[in-house]
């Protein structure tokens, strides 16, 4: 697969570095002169501004199954974004939010699939370590109004020793993994829920409140 990132900082590095490693072909790209050196071994560097024409052209975006724009300005993620989605087709388009309060921005309006704001996933772990029997929202995709949710089920909740076919789950969602100790479980219709089991769902926003409930939460 090839991925064209937009940012050479220390976010765009790592992130090509761990893409390269799993065998993709990565392609960086930032204004800043001073990264012309060989940033990370087996990527292509380009010069250039990720918000012109121009340079993406140069880039050969549409060549690209995915774009990711990790730069430190959220007005630069914005238009990349934007430009390869709608300008090139990009089939995937991901995108750093670096400033919580410009989140909401960051939806398929302006080309982003998935959105990825640093800020709010390390106060959603924070709150998955200290919390159980309470929901907590991981991740929001950027597209279908669906969130990656999680609750540690207490020893008090209602479901446990239910099996997952015998819960009535709310509309809109989905048991998509069972952590349980240091193993990860395939929640099938005749899985037991046990105390302490973390629960992973995809779920519309509206369902959340039906979740919560559920769990007695």
């Amino acid at each position: 697969m090839r991925v064209t990132i937009a940012g050479a900082g220390k976010v765009g590095v790592a992130i090509a570095r761990e893409l390269l490693a799993s065998g993709h072909t990565v392609q960086l790209i930032d204004k800043d002169p001073a990264l012309a050196g060989p940033l990370v071994p087996g990527a292509s560097l380009l010069i250039a501004d990720c918000c012109e024409i121009s340079s993406l052209d140069e880039a050969d975006l549409p060549a690209s199954q995915v774009v990711i724009a990790a730069t430190g300005d959220d007005k630069a993620n914005l238009v990349m974004s934007l430009l390869a989605k709608t300008e090139y087709g990009v089939p995937r388009v991901v995108a750093r939010v670096n400033h919580p309060k410009n989140e909401w921005l960051f939806d398929e309006a302006w080309g982003v699939d998935v959105a990825v704001s640093t800020p709010r996933m390390l106060a959603a772990l924070v709150e998955e370590a200290v919390t159980v029997g309470d929901l907590v929202r991981l991740f929001t995709f950027g597209t279908g109004n669906a969130n990656l949710v999680e609750i540690t089920l207490s020893p008090s909740s209602a479901v446990v020793g239910t099996a997952v076919g015998a819960v009535a789950w709310p509309a809109d969602t989905a048991l998509v993994a069972i952590i349980r100790d240091t193993r990860v479980v395939t929640p099938s219709r005749d899985e037991p829920l046990e105390a302490g089991d973390e629960l992973l769902f995809v779920a519309v926003e509206e369902q959340e409140r039906a979740l919560r409930s559920l769990f007695g939460s």
